[in-house]
């Protein structure tokens, strides 16, 4: 699949069938991006923790608060995306500009997941609703917690949405 195509087909996923597995293979491939996916000064800021079995349970009840995130329970595999420390020059470059760019390279290394997974025929869904605390606690994370993206296969009758985007007018500007 190119990667266009890649990015018609990928769409947030709440509705997952709970009864098919993912594929040690597919969850390796889908890593395997995660790993080489570019980062500030190659700093690799993040952590990424595979969460299957009864520990995914407790760890979808925390992405659940407030009605929220429901389906992660059906999700077979949620992936806990933590902050981790900066490489020395990542740091420097962080303190002189006064970004920090673990917050873009969480964001790359996200992305890289999420077509990763559309490309091996597994869906996602990236979320930022849930007890910080509660998933470090569960999973003995020293570092916050960032993003948890949900893993797995669609449910039959999720199917592919339109999509609904800004004009292109509306997002870029051409400067010469």
């Amino acid at each position: 699949m190119d990667f266009l195509s890649l990015a018609h087909n990928r769409q947030s996923c709440r509705a997952y069938n709970a009864e098919k597995a993912v594929e040690q293979e597919k969850l390796s491939s889908i890593l395997e991006a995660f790993r080489l996916s570019p980062s500030a000064c190659n700093a690799q800021p993040y952590h990424l923790t595979v969460v299957k079995g009864e520990k995914k349970k407790d760890v979808a009840k925390a992405c659940s608060g407030m009605g929220m995130n429901k389906f992660a329970q059906d999700a077979p595999v949620l992936l806990v995306l933590s902050e981790d420390n900066y490489n020395k020059t990542a740091a420097i470059g962080a303190k002189v500009k006064g970004n920090d760019y673990r917050s873009i390279d969480i964001g790359i290394a996200c992305a890289s997941i999420a077509y990763a997974a559309t490309e091996v025929g597994l869906s996602t869904c990236i979320l930022g609703w849930f007890d910080d605390g509660k998933i470090r606690s569960l999973l003995n994370l020293d570092k916050p917690v960032r993003l948890v993206i949900t893993l797995g296969y669609a449910d039959e009758n999720d199917k592919l949405r339109e999509k609904k985007r800004k004009d292109m007018d509306a997002l870029v500007r051409f400067a010469e």
